[in-house]
């Protein structure tokens, strides 16, 4: 059995995160680490987003950032805000990866394995990013957020099919709650469109659920991730009819425009689909072992936020990498875990209010909205953020 000082079960966000930080600090000179992870190859497979509200090490990895941001309501109300000293940035995983993986591989004390079938795991400290919790399709317990994105590249300028005043590639929507076809009307469910332009020919669509127990069925006639995303395209006139199919045909559809068939107006670049877990997992100290990424805290569970909070929680352990099995551990400031905790008890009871809560968030000064969604603000903006929730409805949630 090999035997390694440190061993980092999952090679994603969370694990490759923590090896490049142990690395870039001269932690691993005279160690030796272990990274667990069963996928065969590494691919671009995500789009990480957020605010730079601190400092991260992937500057190079981001693929666009923007100051100028909307958000609208069911009704088609928008709110905009331009914030410079925050941008929102995306981060492309492929140039994550490739980054990553490029500075590890020159480590000689750092190995890469798909399984702990010959490793010891009894005499390394281990710092463990597998999710131990019930499959997304399966849970029908707790809140997931779920969605479906691609990168559309139509050959003619987008300005050309949306209006030249419509499409600004230094705008993005974070949040369209008028989504098309508008399905959602059972009020269990909460869905809205997610827009980042890339370039004039480029553009990311996203549609965003939150639910339980995976993708909503019961009462939707269309596929609910990739015909919306088809809508949208029609709404746009790109496509020149809406495509009313089953599930497998909409699919159908998608897979062939992936492979460069079925339109001579647009093709589709890249797919993403996940879900991120709007719960955390209870926390058992083991010795001898830090959870890391999701399963260790790390999302924010009133917006799924969680890759800056997966750098500062790395930084947290390099810092601390003598002292480990002593180290405090590392957790969100118990104010927006508390935060949060209220906000999940109002979505139990009242999803049909979450949108307008969200639109009415936006409402107010940019700045202290962000620095609030990014774990950043002081009391004064906390309180600013709060009186905009309906108070009765946010009351009742203390005490349920």
């Amino acid at each position: 059995m090999k035997e390694f000082d440190y061993i980092i079960l999952g090679g994603g966000c969370a694990g490759l995160s923590l090896a490049y930080e142990l690395e870039i600090y001269n932690k691993l000179k005279d160690k030796t680490l272990a990274i667990i992870e069963p996928r065969e190859e590494y691919i671009r497979d995500k789009t990480w987003s957020f605010w730079k509200v601190s400092s991260h090490n992937f500057e190079d990895c981001v693929k666009k950032s923007w100051a100028l941001f909307n958000v609208k309501n069911r009704y088609g109300k928008e709110i905009k805000h331009y914030i410079n000293e925050y941008p929102y940035q995306a981060i492309d995983s492929g140039l994550f990866y490739k980054k990553v993986l490029n500075t590890l591989k020159k480590n000689k004390n750092i190995s890469f394995f798909k399984n702990t079938n010959d490793i010891n795991l009894n005499k390394s400290f281990i710092f463990n990013s597998f999710l131990n919790i019930k499959k997304f399709k399966d849970d029908k317990k707790n809140y997931w957020q779920h969605f479906l994105g691609l990168e559309i590249e139509t050959k003619k300028k987008l300005g050309y099919w949306l209006g030249n005043n419509e499409y600004n590639t230094n705008e993005f929507t974070l949040m369209d709650f008028d989504t098309v076809p508008n399905i959602v009307k059972r009020l269990s469910e909460i869905n809205f469109m997610y827009v980042l332009p890339i370039d004039e020919h480029k553009v990311f669509l996203e549609t965003t659920w939150i639910s339980k127990g995976g993708v909503p069925e019961d009462g939707f006639k269309y596929a609910p991730y990739s015909y919306q995303i088809l809508e949208q395209l029609r709404r746009w006139s790109i496509i020149d009819n809406p495509f009313l199919g089953s599930d497998e045909e909409v699919d159908d559809r998608i897979d062939k425009l992936m492979k460069g068939e079925g339109s001579e107006k647009f093709k589709i670049n890249y797919r993403e689909q996940g879900a991120i877990p709007l719960f955390h997992p209870e926390y058992k100290r083991i010795k001898n072992q830090i959870n890391i990424g999701s399963v260790g805290g790390m999302t924010r569970l009133s917006t799924g936020y969680t890759f800056l909070n997966i750098q500062e929680h790395s930084n947290y352990i390099m810092k601390n990498i003598d002292n480990i099995s002593e180290a405090k551990i590392f957790e969100q400031n118990k104010k927006y875990l508390f935060f949060d905790k209220i906000f999940m008890k109002v979505l139990e009871k009242h999803p049909e209010k979450m949108p307008e809560i969200f639109f009415n968030i936006f409402s107010g000064f940019s700045k202290s909205i962000i620095k609030f969604l990014s774990n950043k603000s002081n009391i004064v903006e906390d309180l600013s953020i709060i009186l905009k929730m309906p108070k009765w409805t946010f009351i009742k949630g203390l005490f349920k």
